[in-house]
């Protein structure tokens, strides 16, 4: 095992990571960031062979490297607590124990998934994970993609599919004509936003609009599509579904941290309620890179003591979370997509577990005793999640390991363990 101190630990290296990374880095404390992603940037600036890294990103890189207080560890991944201030991590080398003094929590987002028939179907995926496997070098020259959902992604994901040579036939959005005008009519508030609208203009998007089945025998062949109160069939070789975003809280949870309105609860100095730790970026609550950028630049400043530096950055912050609120009402679920999934519905696909074989259950942990929902390869990440949309049930507790690790990473990290307790 390889053991590790720092003044301050980063755990994820997406935008809000790297920010708070650099303030941090500005008190010359020794600082390190942990990411289970070869390179950082998080799912916004994710590299790869097919992309172009904005100025921006590729700023933060360079200046994150030329930090020498500084330590990235890339491809590795926390799995549990292992006493206070410690936690264990586990990469392809290895494992072991990382000590800090402040902790900076910027675990990121994950997409919603929502079940509907059909959408185990090859060739059926999340909007955001058909993105990231074109940027890692997916060939889909000539393909006619489907993107359905709600949410700004559905743009950019379309922008990546034409950017790869594919065919965008249909952007189905779920939100009403009327919402997506009053949200685009005040764009003007944030200029950047504004600019970047325009580069994302899509002839085939349709409001009012959602997928209800994904259709094909081996493999998608089509989608039944509802506009209105009209059905059409539209011919497909792809579809990529994003219900929006869900912010990632397990390790906070584990933590201790409060949890308000499915995200990290923070105060003014994006501090949890744990004096130690601070959170920043989309686990505590949907909202963009800007907004991410400017609230892990505070809790950086903040975590080490520079206050003044932190308290210049406030404005920003209020400026950036109206615009999360503007996008979050013009974005809400309809209640509609709620009622996608029919019976027979597969809830859990890796272990396939129909909807009705849960649904009469009070919570997750009861669906877990009573089948094998969220034994498979994603822990519940997909199907926990779609079920407390669609059951309305409580947040579930997370247990440790947080992620799936090898054997002798746990018997490892369990000597270690009961080693510290003693």
């Amino acid at each position: 095992m390889s053991d590790f101190d720092c003044e301050v630990l980063i755990v994820g290296a997406g935008p809000a990571g790297m920010a708070a990374a650099l303030a941090a880095a500005e008190n010359e404390g020794q600082i390190r960031v942990i990411d289970d992603n070869p390179h950082p940037g998080g799912q916004i600036w994710r590299d790869g062979p097919q992309v172009a890294l904005p100025e921006a990103a590729r700023r933060y890189r360079q200046a994150m490297a030329a930090r020498e207080n500084i330590v990235l560890h890339s491809g590795c991944k926390l799995v549990a607590q292992c006493g206070a201030n410690r936690l264990a991590y586990e990469d392809a080398e290895g494992c072991g124990v990382i000590r800090y003094q402040k902790l900076i929590l910027c675990n990121g987002a994950r997409e919603l998934l929502l079940p509907f028939p059909g959408w185990t179907l090859p060739g059926v995926s999340g909007a955001g994970g058909l993105q990231a496997q074109i940027k890692q070098g997916l060939a889909i020259r000539g393909e006619r993609v489907v993107i359905a959902g709600s949410g700004p992604l559905l743009l950019a994901v379309a922008k990546s599919v034409k950017q790869a040579g594919g065919e965008v036939v249909l952007v189905a959005e779920q939100a009403a004509l009327r919402r997506l005008a009053a949200f685009a009519g005040g764009l003007w508030r944030w200029p950047p936003k504004l600019r970047q609208s325009f580069s994302l203009i899509q002839p085939h998007y349709r409001a009012d609009s959602r997928v209800l089945a994904a259709l094909g025998q081996e493999r998608l062949t089509s989608v039944r599509v509802g506009n209105g109160g009209r059905e059409s069939t539209v011919a497909c070789d792809r579809l990529a579904c994003g219900f929006g975003l869900v912010a990632n809280i397990e390790l906070a949870m584990l933590l201790g941290c409060r949890i308000a309105h499915d995200a990290v609860a923070v105060d003014y100095w994006q501090q949890t309620s744990q004096a130690q730790i601070y959170a920043a970026g989309e686990c505590t609550g949907i909202g963009g890179s800007e907004l991410a950028l400017t609230t892990g630049a505070i809790a950086g400043y903040a975590a080490t003591g520079q206050k003044a530096k932190a308290e210049s950055l406030t404005a920003q912050r209020r400026r950036w979370r109206c615009f999360a609120t503007s996008t979050a009402a013009a974005f809400a679920l309809d209640e509609r997509m709620s009622y996608l999934a029919k019976p027979q519905t597969l809830l859990c696909r890796c272990e396939d577990v129909t909807l009705e074989q849960v649904c009469h259950q009070p919570d997750w942990n009861t669906a877990k005793l009573s089948s094998r929902c969220g034994m498979g390869a994603c822990q519940g990440k997909v199907c926990a999640t779609a079920a407390r949309h669609l059951l309305g049930w409580p947040l579930p507790p997370p247990r440790a390991p947080l992620t799936p690790v090898r054997t002798e990473t746990l018997v490892a990290l369990g000597r270690h363990c009961s080693d510290d307790d003693n």
